[in-house]
């Protein structure tokens, strides 16, 4: 790859999370539905029938257009895409051509740099196919589901930027609640088209098209594997032929499904039977007021505010709500944000992801956890013991200091007892404690966990190195 430099760009379809679908009032997750449940005779296209805009799906748009700084259109069109698929039953699909409802904006890698956006537009989802018993079932549920289509420049330069940007959209869309972003379920679908060139040459190499790539560990593979095919082909000699490929992901292998269709193979026109998307200066400003503050500028304030290293602060905000659990923790603890982030980072991810919990699910609310700190700086519990004390918290739904006091967590509180117990320990071990004395103190480590032990873990630790350091001749 040394002598080529690859190019880049994505079209990504991204499922609007709204209740009804785009031009109907059926459902427009029909994820777990039964086949042809979630249909009417508007999303399948019988004759007669006119499709109604949903303002809802226009606003997220709108949501997402802003946030990636895009010129919003005053006055955008829907027109007709025409192509004859099985899961297309009007032989059309509703979207946006040559007036689409936004341009322009960029989007900001993690590395700095910024990839712009070339149009933002809505359009209705397809059907799907199955295979199934050597025969071919159709399933019209997903007609109809809201999307936007995302195309960016081809600003993209390599697999890695390209599984980055999508990550980061991903992270955007969930943030702005315009999307559940459910790669699996195909709410983020993504399209890269992939071309090589001379390095330091500025034109464009004829480009290939990898459809449908629904996850971002596979959108690297299928990139690489793509430029190194082309590379190939141009090395030999060859001529890149713009065609259709298809990711077999339980084979990770690269097919040719076809020719690329061209824009006039589409006969696109405006569609005769919905009114032009008007948008206005006030619904603009209404929709700009909503908007909340965007993830990487989350992360910087994380930084600067509350002086998080870099990792912590992106972690915190990889989620909107969970940013927003960080910081209410925060503040009703009033002490260390970097306490904070330890025990939500190390502790309550690690809960959730094993429990499999939501943010609704979560007991171990922001005021628990600040809780939680409260009992470690004020010595009644170790700080070892908070890990333990928040699945406690989290299965009983009960206040901290109740559970301690249940479980009998708190430390030995009594010195002098203390004092007696490590006496005995070391009493009872004149060889480990000569060695200690010679000059193997690692063995300090060894007495601390038979005084741990012990006590049932009741004991603070550092006061216990303390006296036992003190009892050994140290």
């Amino acid at each position: 790859m040394t002598a080529y430099e690859p190019v880049i760009g994505l079209e990504i379809h991204i499922q609007l999370n709204t209740k009804s679908k785009i031009f109907c009032s059926c459902s427009a997750d029909p994820w777990e539905a039964e086949p042809n449940t979630q249909i009417c005779p508007v999303c399948t296209g019988h004759p007669g029938v006119l499709p109604v805009l949903n303002r809802a799906a226009v606003e997220k748009a709108l949501r997402l257009a802003l946030a990636l700084g895009a010129e919003v259109a005053e006055v955008s069109y829907f027109a007709r895409k025409n192509y004859f698929y099985p899961d297309l039953p009007k032989g059309y699909q509703i979207s946006q051509y040559d007036q689409p409802l936004a341009t322009g904006g960029a989007l900001p890698l993690e590395n700095g740099r910024r990839i712009r956006i070339r149009r933002l537009h809505l359009e209705e989802d397809a059907g799907k196919t199955k295979r199934e018993g050597g025969r071919r079932f159709v399933d019209f549920n997903r007609c109809g589901v809201p999307l936007i289509e995302l195309v960016t420049e081809p600003d993209i330069r390599s697999p890695e930027e390209a599984a980055q940007f999508l990550t980061r959209l991903r992270q955007l869309v969930r943030w702005l609640d315009v999307s559940l972003g459910h790669m699996e379920r195909g709410h983020i679908r993504c399209d890269a088209n992939v071309s090589v060139r001379p390095k330091g040459s500025q034109s464009l190499g004829e480009k290939t098209e990898i459809k449908n790539v629904n996850l971002i560990d596979l959108l690297r593979p299928a990139i690489e594997q793509e430029i190194q095919r082309q590379i190939q082909v141009l090395e030999a000699g060859g001529q890149i032929e713009a065609w259709t490929l298809e990711w077999d992901e339980h084979q990770r292998v690269l097919r040719k499904m076809r020719g690329k269709e061209t824009e006039a193979d589409y006969r696109y026109f405006w569609e005769p039977d919905l009114l032009p998307i008007v948008v206005d200066r006030a619904w603009l400003e209404e929709v700009a007021a909503e908007l909340p503050e965007l993830p990487w500028e989350r992360e910087k304030r994380f930084q600067e505010e509350y002086g998080l290293p870099e990792y912590d602060a992106r972690v915190l905000t990889t989620e909107r709500a969970l940013a927003d659990y960080f910081e209410a923790a925060v503040k009703a603890y009033g002490g260390s944000p970097k306490a904070v982030a330890n025990l939500v980072i190390n502790h309550i991810l690690r809960l959730m992801n094993e429990q499999r919990l939501t943010w609704d699910d979560l007991r171990v609310t922001p005021e628990r956890l600040a809780a939680i700190l409260r009992l470690v700086d004020q010595g009644v519990i170790h700080k070892n013991a908070a890990k333990k004390l928040i699945p406690l918290v989290q299965e009983r739904d009960q206040e901290p200091k109740v559970v301690v006091e249940a479980e009998g967590m708190a430390q030995m509180q009594d010195t002098a007892a203390l004092e007696a117990l490590c006496a005995r320990i070391v009493e009872a071990h004149p060889e480990e404690a000569a060695k200690y004395r010679a000059g193997k103190k690692g063995l300090l480590g060894w007495f601390v966990g038979q005084v741990m032990r012990e006590t049932r873990g009741k004991a603070n630790p550092q006061e216990v190195q303390a006296i036992l350091r003190r009892l050994l001749g140290e």
